[in-house]
């Protein structure tokens, strides 16, 4: 009992320590950005009279309008698409196992490995040759293809698991392929793909490199891709640096929020399966 109460003590500090480590540079910026424009606040100090018309001057001064039609614009490329991707090739690799599909699952496994930046001088390249510097479409079609190795990953750990029974029973009923994976598969996996939904949403939201390298236009890049542009203008004016950088965050943060039962339940989920 002793030992169980120490241990329940100790998990305790350390997750109040994790939380104070995750919120302190939150509420940094958020009290930064109340100081008076164009002056260098020094430590965690609340301003005398908070400026909160920081926010206004930054929304418009980075062209936030624009910036959050471009990232949904983006998002809606790219995460549908990826998602009805990554679903039927999991479905395939991990209900269906095709002939010689351990040698797909372990290209898709290699795939896992390739990092972004060792991919960009080729990506720049290519994109130069299709003609789709400059546009959404430079970021679009390469995160789809740089998303698939873990979504496909993901689904096909949910599918792999599922119980071969129904499967037996349906088609016993009569039903091809096709009804299976729309009538049966497909709405017992909502669970993993809500969480694959909103985990490509943050990523692609957030994404900076292949923004800030593919697309030189501010406006045509996701909110974290012109954050870049903007603190190459407002470097100077911390004050409006990090009330635009809280802007940015906010709507990643609100989406996290809204469905954090929804990611946290898919992976116990998978917690429990495997």
């Amino acid at each position: 009992m002793i030992a169980s109460r120490r241990e329940k003590w100790v998990g305790n500090v350390l997750l109040v320590l994790l939380m104070a480590v995750t919120i302190v540079p939150f509420l940094t910026l958020f009290v930064t950005a109340l100081h008076p424009a164009g002056t260098y606040p020094s430590g965690l100090e609340w301003p005398e009279e908070p400026h909160w018309e920081n926010f206004a001057s930054a929304f418009q001064a980075a062209n936030m309008g624009k910036l959050l039609l471009s990232s949904a614009l983006i998002v809606v490329g790219v995460v549908p698409v990826a998602l009805l991707i990554a679903t039927l090739a999991g479905f395939a690799l991990g209900h269906l196992r095709p002939p010689g599909h351990r040698w797909i699952f372990l290209v898709f496994l290699l795939g896992l490995t390739l990092p972004f930046q060792g991919v960009i001088v080729p990506l720049y390249y290519q994109m130069r040759e299709f003609g789709l510097l400059n546009t959404r479409w430079a970021i679009i079609l390469p995160l789809i293809g740089l998303y698939m190795p873990f979504a496909v990953m993901w689904m096909r750990a949910h599918f792999v698991n599922m119980p071969t029974d129904l499967s037996e029973a349906a088609r016993m009923d009569g039903a091809n392929t096709w009804s299976l994976f729309t009538k049966i598969h497909l709405p017992l996996s909502m669970p993993a793909l809500s969480s694959l939904a909103i985990l490509l949403f943050l990523w692609t939201w957030n994404q900076f490199l292949l923004a800030v390298v593919l697309v030189d236009d501010s406006t045509k890049r996701t909110m974290a891709g012109a954050l870049g542009a903007f603190q190459g203008q407002y470097g100077t004016d911390i004050p409006l640096l990090c009330a635009g950088s809280i802007l940015i965050l906010t709507p990643t943060l609100i989406v996290f929020l809204v469905f954090q039962r929804q990611f946290v339940s898919a992976l116990l989920q998978g917690a429990i399966k495997g």
